[in-house]
This record gives structure tokens, C-alpha cells and sequence, in this order.
């Protein structure tokens, strides 16, 4: 069953990906791939981030017990994320340059073994959960990347985006973060060893890379220039 969801969402998302190519727009900016590609995560994004916040509205239990506890409905979303990501590896890895992905690549192994772990053994699904709550700022991050491509950061849609995209990088993303080394810290007790090493190196990975990109975001669209001054303040 699990290699079922875990090969259907990935074939899924490959038909997505190569049925973009033909959306792209006249002028756009970027390759074709980074246009279906962002399109793709974008898409990805929308239904992890959304799946995760409506399975804690429905099972607030997962928040309390995210070892033990856990709609099946939960578990399949996880199963349909490692998915996309493991897509998204093979999709980069043929069609980039190592060079310029080398990070992405590195950050989809960390999240695959973290979540795909979680998914064969249908434990800590509830903590995969909240790790998919970041997906929510993933929406406005790519949002962001596609309105660039458009050529359209210049227009007060792509500064509204901005604006959204670090509140919610901040909300979603670092306090997310946070939230998860807190609670791998103080319950390390109920975790075997192996497990809890994973949940360490992965969180001792994905803090810096995720505070790096936070910092870039901020030098790209609000320190180089000034832009947040000139427009917001």
C-alpha cells in the first residue's frame, strides 16, 4: 500500500509537471522547466499545507500525541508529499545542473528520509504534520517565483506576495521549526535512539539552510533596495 501511494503521487506529479510545459507564457522569464517546475511545487504545496491544517482541525489529538496518533487520511497525505519530493529529486537531477541544485537536492534527501521514515512506519505521523505546515509559506514562496518569471516584481502584486511570504516564512516556517526542536528536546525520553538521531540531524539541517534562505529573502526584497521602506512604512 505504501509503495502504491508513494509511486502514484510521484507518476501524478510527473503528468502535472509535463503537462505545464505547454502553459508557459509568451515572454516569461526563466526556462520552461523552472516555469512547470515552480508551477508543480506550487500545486504540491496548496495541498500538503492545506491537508495538514484541516487534519489538525479535524484530529486536534495529532498536536497532543504525535507519535501514536493520527488520521489515516494523515498518513496517506505524508505518503502523496515523500511522493512529490522524491519527483521533484529525479526531475531536478536530470534536467539541472548539479552546481546550481545541489542545495535543493540535499534538502529533498533530508526531508525525504525524514518523512518517508515516518510514512513506512506509520509512526510520529503527527510531527510529519506540523513539518508539512511549512508547505503554507511554500505557496507565497513560490507565488513569489512566479510572479518574477511573469515579470511582474515591479507591480504591487509582487510586493503584497513579499510581504506575505516572510510573515508566513516566520509564522510557518521558522516557528515550525522551532516548535519541533522544542518538542524532540523535551520528550526525547519517549523516542528509541535511532529515531530520535534522525529527528536531530534533520532538524540540525534544515534550521540553518531554512534561516540562510530567510536572510536572502530579506536581502533580495527589502535590505538591497529598500523596497519595504519605500512601500510599506
Amino acid at each position: 500500500m505504501e509503495l502504491l501511494v508513494l509511486g502514484g503521487s510521484a507518476a501524478a506529479f510527473r503528468l502535472l509537471n509535463a503537462g505545464l510545459d505547454r502553459l508557459l507564457p509568451p515572454g516569461a522569464q526563466g526556462s520552461r522547466w523552472d516555469w512547470r517546475n515552480t508551477w508543480t511545487s506550487l500545486v504540491h504545496s496548496l495541498l500538503s499545507g492545506a491537508g495538514a491544517l484541516l487534519g489538525f482541525y479535524l484530529h486536534p489529538q495529532m498536536a497532543q500525541d504525535p507519535i501514536g496518533t493520527h488520521l489515516p487520511a494523515a498518513h496517506r497525505l505524508l505518503g502523496v508529499s515523500v511522493g512529490y519530493f522524491v519527483q521533484d529529486f529525479i526531475d531536478m537531477l536530470f534536467n539541472q545542473k548539479f552546481c546550481e541544485c545541489w542545495e535543493l537536492l540535499f534538502h529533498h534527501s533530508v526531508v525525504i528520509v525524514c518523512l518517508g521514515f515516518a510514512f513506512v512506519i506509520h509512526h510520529y505521523i503527527g510531527f510529519a504534520m506540523v513539518a508539512l505546515l511549512v508547505e503554507i509559506n511554500s505557496v507565497f514562496l513560490h507565488l513569489r517565483s512566479i510572479l518574477q518569471m511573469a515579470g511582474l516584481s515591479h507591480t504591487p502584486y509582487y510586493r503584497v506576495t513579499s510581504l506575505v511570504n516572510l510573515s508566513t516564512y516566520v509564522v510557518f516556517r521558522l516557528s515550525t521549526l522551532a516548535w519541533m526542536t522544542r518538542w524532540l528536546v523535551l520528550n526525547w525520553e519517549n523516542i528509541p535512539l535511532a529515531t530520535y538521531m534522525v529527528g536531530v540531524v534533520g532538524m540540525a539541517i534544515m534550521i540553518p539552510m531554512n534561516i540562510v534562505l530567510f536572510c536572502r529573502l530579506l536581502r533580495s526584497d527589502c535590505l538591497k533596495s529598500g523596497q519595504c521602506d519605500k512601500d510599506w512604512l
